[in-house]
């Protein structure tokens, strides 16, 4: 089966919103053999909706949308698409009653009378509720078996319509697949896109015939490989035999798959060592610790952290030396070091991090260019130092410094 995705809003077009709907949609689809092969975006404008949709139908009859349900006066899809299809809307009471149900539960208040409007519903058109919002979705249809799914354009109600109404309707149309587009993600850190296509060498290209992407953040190379010519059961197969081919040769700058979080393997593997974690933060300005403690649970790991941005700090709290500063300066292996174990003492951990470096935009030098950022890691046997410069503005130096701590941790935690 083939489909059109068409997303609606402004806010798309002009960038302000991020179209994750349509990439969702995508690999929900592909899962059970649904091929997306054509991608729209139009504003909230009720033409260009009804141009867009027009379009879609005469060349697939398959169509999906999203965005453009709500109670405001930009929201048109509900009548555009109900024009299109030769419907009048109807007032669906039973609708009503749920939207208002679901005011009085979240918020102890009667439905304002603008929402009247997302209970009303093309004649003929199957409701899709929504257990995640006040929005239903709504499925319409021809007589020549042309169809319309309209869906809510929050990523949250969008998301749970796809799972609880579209993927069982369209498995049941489709049956069984006969093939899958299923992709799998190997995630890698610590090398760049370059390096490590040159380490794959001929599996750079495809692996076992599937092609591979490389896909380059401050977080890494997510290796991407996808299946399109095999059932669900052999494509499965096939993804983990190419999965172990890439990670003998690929070594161990791969530390997991799909969205695996760096910073959640790392508490898991002090946890099994008994270890704890304490950081010291310069450039960063306590983005380690923000990241660690964005994980449910880290307290039985991270002791805490001192965010060291003045070189008093650096010596009153963390012992770095005034021979070090003067002779090194802030910014240098030598003081990365003195970071990384003054926090571990002071703070009672096994494991001391210490980050410092220039982020920029200014207070780069000749020696030290904005991007230099120092890591040292403590208590991992001896003291281990990283020196960089990383490319990028200020905030991707920052988060691809924390990177790299959490990445010298893991390897540290690996040896041991």
């Amino acid at each position: 089966m083939q489909i059109e995705l068409l997303t609606i809003g402004d806010e798309l077009l002009l960038g302000f919103t991020v179209d994750t709907n349509a990439a969702y949609l995508a690999r929900a689809l592909a899962a059970i053999g649904v091929e997306i092969v054509h991608r729209t975006t139009v504003g909230d404008d009720a033409e260009k909706i009804a141009a867009a949709v027009s379009e879609a139908i005469e060349r697939t009859g398959a169509v999906i949308t999203t965005g453009g349900l709500g109670p405001t006066a930009d929201d048109r899809t509900r009548p555009v698409i109900a024009t299109l299809f030769g419907r009048e809307l109807v007032l669906d009471e039973s609708i009503v009653a749920q939207i208002e149900a679901r005011f009085w539960r979240m918020t102890s208040a009667k439905m304002p009378q603008t929402n009247i409007v997302q209970a009303m519903v093309p004649a003929g058109a199957r409701v899709l509720e929504n257990h995640h919002g006040t929005a239903p979705g709504l499925w319409i249809e021809d007589a020549q078996g042309r169809w319309v799914a309209m869906l809510p354009g929050v990523p949250r109600e969008m998301r749970g319509l796809t799972q609880d109404s579209i993927l069982p309707i369209l498995r049941e149309r489709i049956g069984a697949a006969p093939v899958a587009i299923v992709s799998r993600t190997i995630r890698t850190t610590g090398i760049g896109e370059s390096a490590l296509a040159e380490r794959l060498g001929e599996l750079g290209k495809s692996v076992d015939g599937m092609p591979l992407a490389f896909l380059p953040g401050w977080a890494g190379v997510d290796l991407r490989l996808t299946s399109r010519t095999l059932p669900p059961d052999e494509a499965t197969r096939a993804l983990d035999s190419a999965e172990r081919m890439l990670r003998d040769v690929a070594g161990p700058v791969v530390y997991g798959t799909e969205s695996d979080d760096l910073t959640e393997l790392i508490l898991d593997m002090c946890r099994e060592r008994g270890l704890h974690i304490a950081t010291a933060e310069s450039c960063t300005g306590g983005l380690l610790g923000a990241r660690l403690t964005a994980i449910p649970g880290s307290s039985d790991v991270y002791h805490g952290g001192v965010i060291a941005y003045d070189n008093s700090v650096k010596t009153k709290l963390l012992g770095v030396s005034d021979v070090t500063l003067r002779e090194h300066g802030a910014v240098s292996e030598q003081a990365a070091r003195e970071m990384a174990e003054g926090c571990a003492k002071s703070l009672g951990a096994q494991i001391g991090v210490g980050i410092t470096g220039v982020a920029g935009p200014g207070g780069g030098t000749e020696e030290k260019p904005v991007g230099t950022v120092w890591i040292a890691v403590s208590g991992i046997g001896e003291t281990r130092a990283l020196g960089r410069v990383y490319v990028g503005d200020r905030e991707e130096i920052r988060m691809r410094a924390t990177q790299a701590s959490l990445d010298q941790i893991r390897r540290g935690l690996a040896s041991i």
